[in-house]
């Protein structure tokens, strides 16, 4: 797994899949345990899943 500092991680976040932070994210937390890392790829993580949670919700929703 790539290590990542604060200006790569802002870099690399924001093309990353909701997978891909999940997973970045529990290696962190098991090895360099930074938090300013580990914050920052949660607030990315709940975006993503804001995203997808939102996307299903209104799946075959009309509008009026």
């Amino acid at each position: 797994m790539k290590e990542y500092n604060w200006r790569t991680l802002n870099d690399a976040a924001s093309l990353m899949t909701e997978e891909e932070v999940k997973e970045t994210m529990e290696h962190e937390s098991a090895n360099k345990r930074r938090a300013s890392i580990l914050i920052r790829l949660h607030q990315r993580y709940c975006t993503l899943r804001a995203e997808r949670e939102r996307a299903a919700l209104l799946d075959g929703v009309v509008s009026p």
